[in-house]
């Protein structure tokens, strides 16, 4: 039932920024926790940054103090990414853990592309 909409992927430059959204609709209660994953070619898809129902924030020690998760409402999440570097290249993932099930609910993708 629950649908990710992501966008705001694309091409930037080493040093630049993006703002990737994902809006979620479809479920029937605020949901546990939202973030943002990332998979590059030939690696395992790893953490980004989470965000809780109370606005906890969970990030990779890689993005620490370069990336910004933050919610406009209960079910649109935003990553803030300043700094970029080439190794941020890849697929990055919108997911939505339901509050109550605990279901988990994959957006399909938008790449990032940090490149001269």
């Amino acid at each position: 039932q629950v649908q990710l909409v992501e966008s705001g992927g694309g091409l930037v430059q080493p040093g630049g920024s993006l703002r990737l959204s994902c809006a979620a609709s479809g479920s029937l209660f605020s949901p546990h926790s939202m973030g943002w994953y990332r998979q590059a070619p030939g690696k395992q898809r790893e953490l980004v940054a989470t965000i809780d129902s109370g606005d906890t924030t969970n990030y990779a020690s890689s993005v620490k103090g370069r990336f910004t998760i933050s919610r406009d409402n209960a079910n649109t999440v935003n990553l803030q990414m300043n700094s970029l570097k080439p190794e941020d290249t890849a697929v990055y993932y919108c997911k939505l853990v339901a509050r109550v099930s605990y279901q988990i609910y994959w957006g399909h993708g938008t790449q990032v592309t940090v490149s001269s």
